[in-house]
């Protein structure tokens, strides 16, 4: 698995919840948003700001954390 580098934890945004590139978009809104049927186009064209990247890497490290495997994290 490669590193996670747009995925960030800061203890001071969003009570510390894995975030997008620092932005305050939480790994588990994106996962929900899925979760609820939303496509990864959807969600593109509700939060521009976002990029697919941001996406995928947001549902891999969930499967990770579902697995409890060690994930390396870029620090926001």
């Amino acid at each position: 698995m490669g590193q996670l580098n747009r995925i960030t934890q800061n203890p001071d945004m969003m009570g510390g919840k894995a975030c997008i590139r620092g932005m305050r978009v939480t790994v588990g809104m994106i996962v929900g948003q899925v979760g609820t049927g939303h496509s990864v186009d959807e969600i593109l064209a509700d939060y521009p700001y976002l990029e697919r990247e941001d996406i995928m890497q947001a549902l891999r490290y969930a499967a990770w954390l579902a697995e409890e495997r060690e994930v390396v994290l870029a620090s926001a």
